[in-house]
């Protein structure tokens, strides 16, 4: 039985999307600077309106042998597209891909950890 490393597990990284190219700046400069510190596989996707889109991405890391796929969705909540749009993309990547499992995590707003950075952000423009 084979089991699984951190640099067969990938993360993608999931964003809205926009057509404006500066509007996607701060993502892929997360983007960067989470692939470099991570020990997996990171990548930054888009749900719709630019690319890489969302099932393209996975297709790509399935590709490339990734034995996990986790997407972390930079939203704030989980409104329709979560829990419907994005679900009903990832029944049809988990068909195309049964042997890499794929999982949708919590959005970055719904984590405890975002909020203590919010404090953080406020009161350091609060010191300034």
């Amino acid at each position: 039985m084979t089991t699984s490393t951190d640099h067969d597990n990938a993360l993608i990284l999931l964003a809205h999307g926009s057509r404006d190219p500066r509007w996607r700046d701060p993502f892929e400069a997360l983007e960067a600077t989470l692939a470099s510190r991570l020990k997996r596989p990171t990548r930054l996707a888009y749900m719709e309106l630019c690319d890489p889109l969302l099932t393209d991405t996975i297709d790509a890391l399935a590709a490339d042998g990734a034995a996990r796929i986790d997407i972390l969705p930079l939203f704030f909540a989980a409104g329709r597209h979560l829990r419907e749009d994005v679900p009903a993309m990832l029944e049809d990547s988990q068909r195309q891909h049964p042997d890499c499992p794929i999982s949708l995590l919590d959005p970055v707003g719904a984590h405890p950890a975002f909020v203590e950075a919010l404090i953080q952000i406020v009161e350091q423009q609060d010191n300034a």
